[in-house]
């Protein structure tokens, strides 16, 4: 039998219909640093890419939101931020261009270890001590927050009231109910939770669980993506327990004071910082205070960032046997995508490992 033209172009969009599958739309999502991205990334996978704003080499604490951001975040259905603390310029934004869009502001989320932002430019020994330590941690470090970890698959992507209740989002980044004593907009909490590799475990996860949400046709790819992030990470917190096992105790100097999550996690103890947790410029009382720290406390090693200037750290190693490493607490230098957040904590690890041996 042949069929008529007409006949034709009737069957021809019903033929196209039953051979195309229909593909869900992966949601489109901005973070604001390269070590939030990466995370954001495992939990894609191939599905899709997420956006950055933070550009390499700048700093998220004064960082100037461009065009191109503002039309990122106007399509994004998701934002996914460390918080204020880190980033005080992006908080108005979200609100005004991104109103319908979940928002996970990750110093907010659930099972983190939170710290208080050391103070003076010399630090005590353990200033950052467990019992300092937010509600959010367990009671101690050894097991890497597992407790956490193992209650993930008890979430159901539905994260209980916490993040989704009455289809309410905190696009401020104010905190949540059950987090009221965080006050993060006033500068109380260190913002750089990202270096704790186990927080970034929690994370994982709770990010896994917004993609589900948003998109549900992949969320069991999602939940796999996230679970293959968690285990790769307790490989390598066990590989750098490992290496700096030796080095524990020996003093050092950071730059700024932004390793608190670090040095806690694996068991350092930072002697000072040169500059404040955003790195804002020292004063020569500061640098004075820090010298003698060098002097006083036999520090091993001082450590320089590539974002700044060197300029600081040679003063501050004028006349002593100290060594000097760098730090990037940002991944600068790495390329960015899944690789970045373990490479960015491995090179950590290894660079204070060979400085303070």
């Amino acid at each position: 039998m042949r069929l008529s033209r007409p006949a034709v172009l009737r069957l021809a969009p019903l033929g196209l219909c039953l051979a195309t599958p229909l593909v869900a739309e992966v949601p489109s999502v901005v973070t604001d640093i390269a070590p939030v991205h990466a995370l954001v990334a495992t939990v894609m996978g191939d599905l899709g890419t997420p956006s950055v704003l933070v550009r390499p080499g700048e700093s998220p604490h004064t960082y100037a939101l461009r065009p191109s951001d503002a039309g990122a975040l106007q399509a994004a259905d998701l934002v996914v931020w460390v918080g204020p603390g880190l980033s005080p310029w992006l908080g108005d934004p979200i609100t005004t261009l991104a109103p319908e869009a979940t928002v996970e502001n990750l110093s907010q989320t659930p099972g983190i270890t939170v710290l208080p932002l050391r103070e003076g430019a010399r630090f005590d020994a353990h200033d950052h001590a467990h019992d300092d330590h937010d509600d959010h941690d367990d009671d101690d470090h050894d097991d890497h927050a597992h407790d956490d970890h193992d209650a993930h698959d008890d979430h159901d992507h539905d994260h209980d009231a916490d993040h989704h209740a009455d289809g309410e989002h905190d696009h401020d980044g104010d905190a949540q109910s059950d987090h009221d004593d965080h006050d993060h907009a006033d500068g109380g909490v260190d913002p750089h939770l990202w270096l704790d590799p186990s927080n970034a475990q929690v994370w994982l996860t709770t990010i896994a669980g917004h993609l589900s949400d948003l998109d549900p046709d992949n969320a069991a790819i999602y939940t796999a993506n996230a679970e293959a992030g968690v285990a790769a990470l307790d490989q390598e917190i066990s590989r750098i327990d490992a290496l700096l096992a030796p080095v524990q105790g020996r003093a050092f100097i950071t730059f700024h004071d932004g390793y608190q999550y670090f040095e806690t996690r694996f068991g350092l103890a930072a002697a000072g910082a040169i500059t404040l947790s955003d790195a804002s410029p020292a004063s020569a009382a500061r640098i004075a205070e820090i010298r003698q720290t060098v002097e006083d406390l036999q520090v091993v090693c001082v450590f320089t960032e590539p974002q700044f200037s060197p300029a600081l750290v040679t003063t501050v190693l004028d006349g002593s046997d100290a060594n000097s490493a760098t730090l990037d607490p940002l991944g600068a230098d790495l390329t960015p995508g899944p690789g970045l957040y373990p490479a960015l904590i491995g090179a950590m690890a290894q660079n204070m490992a060979e400085c303070l041996s």
